[in-house]
């Protein structure tokens, strides 16, 4: 399994990369906004990949953090989304974007994605929604390891590489909200739609305001 690619740009599209690596060029399948954050043709990148294996095809996907590898792991496993698809949504929302629309149940956002129709948007929250907040809650531990491991293909010699893009601290807030909810006592799936909410909230700045935030949401109305 190939797990990371680190190499040298030598082609860019909005929607794959080619990477040498060792003089070897690997096509890496990317959303457009994974495609569009990539550095220029001529220096290094770094991205985390999945493998998809058929009988006639062999294809890397690429992903710029370990949690968007998961949140396409996730979105692959409906029935109708390949991995285009997830490239697709992913691309349209962006990892905390999918986060927030299957917690909230809001189809409208997945569908927004090209190739999408409404039935599919349908099915992805309705299977996704229960399962959405395992994911959301690595957000805070999920981080980016440039250490070679066996899953790692470097170039040689080592490119300088741009380090990869630090989880802002909206993703880090919530997924720690979404850990101090749960152990709390609240439903993974309700207190995910309620961090998902409160992360609208411009007051919600660090992860104790979120959780108040949440609270607020999840109280009993009168």
């Amino acid at each position: 399994m190939i797990g990371r690619i680190a190499g040298t740009i030598l082609h860019r599209a909005m929607d794959h990369v080619l990477i040498d690596v060792r003089g070897v060029g690997y096509i890496v399948h990317v959303s457009a906004r994974t495609a569009s954050a990539l550095p220029p043709v001529g220096e290094a990148c770094a991205l985390y990949t999945d493998l998809l294996v058929r009988e006639d095809l062999l294809q890397l996907f690429g992903f710029p953090t370990l949690l968007e590898k998961e949140w396409h792991r996730l979105l692959t496993s409906v029935q109708g989304i390949g991995a285009k698809a997830s490239l697709a949504i992913l691309g349209t929302l962006g990892p905390e974007g999918v986060g927030r629309a299957l917690a909230l149940g809001d189809w409208s956002a997945i569908k927004a994605a090209p190739g999408v129709g409404p039935k599919l948007a349908q099915r992805v929250v309705m299977e996704l929604k229960d399962k959405a907040p395992t994911v959301m809650a690595m957000g805070g531990t999920l981080t980016v390891d440039t250490a070679p491991s066996d899953e790692v293909i470097e170039a040689a010699p080592k490119p300088r590489t741009r380090p990869a893009p630090a989880a802002t601290p909206k993703v880090n807030f919530t997924a720690e909200a979404l850990s101090a909810l749960t152990n709390l006592g609240y439903n993974p799936s309700e207190a995910a739609g309620a961090v998902a909410q409160a992360a609208e909230n411009p007051e919600a700045t660090d992860t104790a305001k979120l959780i108040r935030a949440a609270l607020r949401l999840l109280a009993p109305k009168d």
